[in-house]
């Protein structure tokens, strides 16, 4: 076991575990920040995307010792003292039907708007085709990007 001190949304923390150890467990099990989800273990369904300086990243396949002082962003850090626009739109569409891949679909679809504030729908598609939805919310999750690229341009996002 080694110690090693990450930042995470902003803050330090420190995490015992040992060095191949997945940045996903880490966050998971060692920290509790438990919106980072587990989907399939080998980085291809992005249920358990963060960011990584700025970067979507598969937390499942990260290993602790490869983040060094790499700023870490995941889903409680989004936005922490209110709804980011993609959280706003997720509301109030009603993207989600299960849920369980979300928080890897809106870190996803953030880095997205980053680089494209207004996307078109294939660079929607494009971004968004390495996170897959058991529920098929495809529709949905595209309508929901282009409202909060309206919300972010209006900054009409909720306090």
């Amino acid at each position: 076991m080694s110690k090693y001190t990450l930042n995470i949304n902003g803050k330090q923390q420190s995490v015992d575990v040992e060095s191949d150890t997945p940045l996903l467990w880490a966050l998971r099990d060692t920290l509790g920040l438990v919106g980072t989800k587990y989907g399939c273990g080998v980085g291809a369904c992005g249920a358990c995307t963060v960011h990584i300086d700025g970067a979507p990243a598969r937390s499942c396949l990260t290993p602790v010792a490869s983040v060094g002082n790499k700023k870490i962003t995941t889903i409680e850090g989004l936005a922490p003292r209110a709804l980011h626009p993609l959280q706003q739109a997720w509301q109030e569409l009603d993207v989600p039907q299960c849920g369980y891949c979300q928080a890897g679909q809106i870190m996803t679809a953030c880095a997205l708007l980053k680089e494209h504030p207004h996307p078109t729908d294939a660079q929607i598609d494009d971004a968004m085709a390495g996170n897959l939805c058991r529920c098929a919310t495809y529709t949905r999750i595209r309508a929901g990007i282009h409202r909060a690229a309206e919300i972010a341009s209006n900054g009409k996002g909720k306090k």
